[in-house]
């Protein structure tokens, strides 16, 4: 018989998550949430990762494709399809769920929206911050996108991971936008800016990449193909002995 956090994390499996986690909303306490009171009421914050497909990666080289484009997509769609039939079976079993869009972007000037996913993520174990703020989680690496169910079941947290991305810096050598700054962090940055320069990132992806063909998205991916805990495992082992990075 399964308990009840191991009963939601196999509701969200079966229904096509990669990963799933938990995370203490009490932890969650001073994020910028919109509107301010978004927390309110709930215990935990469930955290959903769905992989996205390697090869779409192998397609980039300094910009980001119609196919990643695509993938990025279609993959927030799964997430926000898997937040919503999981959500209603947290109802059907008692509890209240709020999902959380993996993508809806309210302040386009500061680029926030109503919950960072990331944040949670952390928060629930699936990944450490990386110094291109993005998750990077041991199984996929920065490979994946991310949504959030708020609950008021009294599921159990989850610890979060240690940082290990070291002394490597692919991805601020890689990023087009000389970005990244290089900074490492335990869990996680005071401000994104201590980690990169977050508006010459934002003025790359919008004011160049989104106005591609086929793209029509502030996205890019470099950083996230370059990543070593996004290649293979063999590629992995290589990183971790210090072959590469």
């Amino acid at each position: 018989m399964l308990d009840l956090t191991s009963h939601i994390k196999q509701e969200a499996l079966s229904l096509g998550a990669d990963l799933v986690g938990i995370a203490d909303c009490a932890v969650l306490t001073g994020l910028e949430t919109t509107p301010a009171d978004l927390l309110s009421g709930f215990k935990v914050a469930i955290s959903i990762a769905v992989k996205l497909p390697s090869a779409v990666f192998e397609q980039l080289v300094d910009r980001p494709t119609p196919l990643y484009s695509s993938c990025y997509q279609t993959a927030n769609q799964q997430l926000d399809r898997i937040s919503f039939h999981l959500s209603a079976k947290i109802e059907r079993a008692g509890g209240m769920a709020l999902p959380i869009p993996a993508s809806q972007p309210l302040d386009m000037n500061n680029y926030t929206s109503h919950l960072s996913a990331k944040a949670v993520a952390n928060s629930a174990g699936l990944g450490w911050q990386g110094k291109s703020l993005l998750i990077i989680t041991p199984q996929f690496g920065p490979r994946v996108r991310l949504a959030t169910i708020l609950t008021d079941l009294p599921l159990t947290p989850a610890t979060p991971l240690k940082n290990r991305c070291g002394s490597c810096r692919n991805c601020s050598d890689a990023c087009v936008a000389q970005a990244i700054r290089n900074v490492n962090t335990e869990f996680h940055y005071e401000s994104r800016d201590e980690a990169l320069d977050f508006q010459k990132c934002a003025d790359k992806l919008v004011n160049e990449f989104k106005n591609l063909a086929g793209v029509d998205k502030p996205i890019c991916g470099i950083c996230i193909k370059v990543c070593p805990w996004g290649r293979t495992l063999s590629v992995r082992n290589r990183a971790e002995s210090g072959t590469t990075c």
